[in-house]
């Protein structure tokens, strides 16, 4: 393969209208993906200080877990 064959290949487009189309579009989803992980994010953090307080709550004895099924 030389650039002689590569300059026959031919490849097709959308026309430019449409590309810009497509990428308003994948902004969009990004967007989207990107609000969604950053709740998932939060939701992370904060079951990891309910978590904590849960375990500290159980050692100090402020609930009883003696039982707990």
């Amino acid at each position: 393969m030389n650039q002689e064959k590569t300059k026959l290949i031919k490849i097709t487009a959308p026309p430019i209208s449409e590309q810009h189309k497509i990428n308003d579009y994948i902004n969009k989803i990004t967007e989207k993906f990107g609000t969604l992980l950053g709740k998932a994010q939060d939701q992370i953090e904060l079951l990891k200080e309910r978590r904590t307080a849960l375990i500290s709550a159980a050692v100090t004895g402020k609930i009883d877990v003696r039982n707990f099924k």
